[in-house]
Parts: structure tokens; sequence; C-alpha cells
């Protein structure tokens, strides 16, 4: 899937430690270089890990990266309620948030209409779809398939490539459930539009 010449897209991924935020931001970072892609992924390190959010910036480009760091994403993919309130404000005007509607609850969501007015919100079970599958600790591929499906920057054969590279040294017992995530985010969203 080819983009136009100056394609590049930038991703704020954040939640509680211990989501998966950090492999997130990496794995769609790898997928974007293996698909020829500059990229840039900064984690976030700091006191707001311990118990609170934790975060990461992933910038894919067709050219060169000045620098990974992000100020007003194109897209926030947020795992939890204090992600949302911390960058939901630094979101670009018609901007794209992918939520977790398990930890954000939709009143919040409704109540903050003047902030995300103009901005497209795709609010998605994450937990319990992954759940569902059986790994309820893979609520961050399932967002990654959400985020895959919704801005298609490379064939998703990428991903995969990314996550077998990703789950190696005994880890390759991993590779199947986070496959089954992706797809589940995937087919969400597919089941979405036909509503």
């Amino acid at each position: 899937m080819k983009k136009a010449k100056n394609y590049k897209i930038e991703i704020i991924f954040s939640g509680f430690g211990g989501q998966g935020i950090l492999f997130a931001g990496n794995l769609f970072a790898l997928a974007g270089v293996l698909a020829g892609y500059h990229a840039t992924f900064l984690p976030v390190y700091g006191p707001e890990m311990r118990g609170g959010t934790c975060n990461c910036t992933t910038i894919i480009s067709q050219t060169e990266i000045a620098s990974p760091v992000v100020k007003e994403p194109d897209v926030l993919v947020l795992l939890n309620l204090p992600s949302y309130l911390k960058f939901m404000p630094r979101l670009k005007k018609k901007g794209l948030a992918i939520l977790n509607l398990d930890l954000i609850p939709e009143e919040v969501i409704l109540k903050d209409d003047k902030l995300n007015q103009g901005k497209r919100i795709l609010k998605i079970p994450m937990n319990s779809l992954s759940e569902n599958i059986g790994y309820p600790q893979l609520a961050n591929i399932v967002a990654i398939g959400a985020l895959w499906a919704t801005l298609k920057p490379f064939d998703k054969k990428y991903i995969e490539e990314a996550l077998k590279k990703m789950l190696k040294g005994g880890k390759e017992g991993l590779l199947a459930p986070n496959l089954e995530a992706f797809k589940a985010g995937i087919e969400f969203l597919a089941k979405e539009k036909t509503k």
C-alpha cells in the first residue's frame, strides 16, 4: 500500500505501565521500517510509570524524521482514563483517537464533546476483545489491529513480520495469541462499519 510521497503519521500510545504500551509503539515502528518507511520510537521513562501512565511516540514517514518528539499527534492510542485526560487535549483538530472503551467510560468521552469536536473517535472494548480470545493481557495488540485497520499505512504482513522478530528467544509461543489479538482488533472495526 503506497502512500503519498509526503506521508507522515505521528502517534502517541499511552496506558498503564504493564499494558504493553511500549511494546505496541515499538511494534508499529518496526513494521513501518520493514515496509520501507523511516520510523522513530521514543519511550517515555519517568516517575509517572510507577502505577501511572506509561507512554511512547511512534512516527512513520516517507521522508527522514527530524525529531522523535510529538507535540500534537495525528493519532492517539489510549488504553486508560488517565491517558485520555492527559493526551486528548493535545490531539490535532482532525486527529484520530483510538480509545479503550473498557477503561475510558463513554460518559467521560461524551462530556468532552466540545474538546472532541472535529476529531475522529473510535471506541473499542479492547480488554473485552482480548479476554474473549483468552488472552486478557493483549489489549495492546487489539489496539494495534484497530490502528492498522484504520490507517492501513502498509500491508498487514509487516505487523506479522515485526511480531515474529520481537517474539524470539523463547517467546515464539506468544506469536499465535498476538496474531489472534491483532485480528480481533481488525475484525471489530470491520463489524462496526457494517452496522
